[in-house]
């Protein structure tokens, strides 16, 4: 089978493809043949091994695990003879977090890992491009800043994986939701349901003197100190990016003030809330209350082209990386 294979971090030139065996289930696995994946900027991180401190998890002199990929959708082909949750022919969508593994035509998880029935009114595309963006967003908007309704949410970037789905989220919790992004994506934003939107390449945000009781910072380009004029007396500055900048103000700013800034690596939470999430997330699906946002689709033989576009920053919500047709 084909996979992507890594030996070592760097620009996208590291990604390589290669034949490998194709992978036999245990008798508490399942082999799925994967049908899509995404390429986030979390991806492309992994890829770099930045923030360097994150090596400690990844590897530090080369990544750990050499197939890179953390979300997925595909269809079950094979199952172990102990497996009863699921069924050859099921669609299914998993997230493989640190062990990755999706940047192949196969993989075998055990059942009992992140794994769900894919909702039928989705594409794959659909299905894996809105997992990470919803389910990392969801997270932060139940354990870290649950939304009660009427609270003021900004959302900075707005238009990227996880803000497209944040926005949608944060509305969905009745939220009054204000996004910041370029001014060429205001329309796609004020469309998922944003009731106002900051253009950054003209400061808007800077020289607004509103407040929000709730500032997520998607992308980890805000400072907390110049936000906290934005933030309401007892508002909470979210991020999922940790910097050196954001580890020290947690550890010696934010404790003595009312004003809280909180991070959390929404991957390594335990397995129980992960599966709370994506459960969450599907059913928001399956009803037509969240969508995805597509900005590229790539073959996996342009995988390369698909990390180095992704890196430049430029992209309109996900990313996909389609490794084989829905009708295959």
């Amino acid at each position: 089978m084909k996979s992507v294979i890594v030996n070592g971090y760097g620009g996208a030139e590291v990604l390589k493809i290669k034949e490998i065996n194709k992978p036999t289930p245990k008798e508490n696995e399942i082999l799925i043949r994967i049908k899509a994946t995404s390429i986030t900027a979390a991806s492309t991180m992994m890829r770099e091994g930045k923030p360097y401190f994150g090596r400690l998890f990844l590897g530090l002199r080369k990544p750990k695990v050499t197939t890179p990929g953390t979300d997925l959708a595909g269809t079950i082909e094979q199952i172990g003879e102990k497996v009863s949750r699921f069924k050859v022919g099921d669609q299914v969508l998993a997230e493989t977090g640190l062990n990755c593994g999706a940047y192949a035509e196969y993989i075998c998880l055990a059942e009992d890992e992140i794994i769900i029935h894919q909702p039928e009114n989705v594409s794959v595309e659909e299905a894996t491009g809105i997992l990470d963006g919803a389910c990392t967003a969801l997270a932060f908007f139940t354990d870290q800043a649950p939304i009660k309704k009427g609270q003021k949410v900004l959302i900075n970037g707005a238009s990227g994986s996880i803000g497209t789905a944040a926005v949608q989220l944060a509305k969905h919790f009745g939220a009054e939701v204000s996004g910041v992004c370029s001014g060429k994506n205001k329309a796609l934003v004020k469309d998922l349901g944003a009731d106002k939107v900051f253009d950054y390449t003209k400061n808007e945000l800077e020289k607004s003197n509103e407040q929000f009781d709730i500032i997520f910072d998607t992308v980890g380009k805000l400072s907390y100190f110049k936000m906290k004029k934005h933030l309401s007396k007892k508002g909470l500055f979210l991020t999922p990016v940790l910097s050196l900048s954001t580890l020290a103000t947690m550890l010696f700013v934010s404790p003595f003030s009312a004003k809280k800034l909180k991070f959390a690596a929404t991957g390594m939470r335990k397995p129980e809330l992960k599966m709370r999430d994506l459960i969450k997330v599907c059913e928001l699906l399956k009803t037509n209350k969240l969508n995805t946002v597509i900005d590229r689709i790539y073959p996996l033989e342009q995988i390369q082209q698909a990390h180095a576009y992704v890196d430049t920053g430029r992209k309109r919500g996900n990313v996909i990386l389609q490794i084989g047709s829905e009708k295959a």
